[in-house]
């Protein structure tokens, strides 16, 4: 059975888009941590509006990024798309029920890793289909901007992992209790 986990940059406040905000407390512990995440994922599970950032950005970081670039621009992707018709960059498009689909994903081998992709999280948590929550909870206050959770999200969650970098960023591990 795979294992489906969600890598998340936020707020203190909860944003979790456009994370600029983010750069001036990137560090190697960060950099390493993530490195660790994507190594361990076979493929990703992105929503479209992630899916399409990413796909612009990453070729154009192979260069600066080294192995971490080439896993992220090589590995395959699954996305969750109701408009896009021509996959590109190693994608295969869920199209229809996306539960169903995630579902019989989750239930062969492999390990999903999710980025961003705020609405596939929350549908995704609402079916119980995300193994794991990894956090990263920025010293920062935004004040506005899209929050990680929706109205309506509920899950019970158990940490069994943290640790603080030098910049101040908790990040901290969680699983559905």
């Amino acid at each position: 059975m795979g294992k489906i986990y969600a890598v998340e940059y936020v707020t203190l406040d909860g944003v979790f888009e456009e994370p600029a905000w983010s750069g001036p407390y990137f560090n190697d512990e960060l950099a390493g941590w993530q490195a660790a995440n994507l190594e361990e994922a076979d493929a990703l599970l992105l929503g479209r509006k992630t899916y399409e950032g990413f796909k612009e950005a990453w070729p154009q970081m192979e260069a600066e990024t080294g192995d971490f670039g080439k896993k992220m621009n090589g590995m395959g992707k699954q996305v969750a798309t109701t408009t896009l018709t021509e996959p590109e960059w190693n994608a295969e498009f869920i199209q229809g029920d996306v539960v169903e689909a995630v579902t019989r994903l989750k239930a062969g081998p492999g390990t999903l890793m999710i980025n961003g992709s705020a609405s596939l999280v929350n549908l995704l948590t609402r079916h119980n289909l995300i193994d794991e929550y990894r956090i990263m909870v920025y010293p920062v206050v935004v004040g506005e901007g899209r929050r990680l959770w929706d109205d309506g999200t509920k899950v019970a969650l158990k940490l069994t992992d943290s640790f603080t970098t030098k910049t101040g960023v908790e990040v901290i591990t969680y699983v559905p209790a």
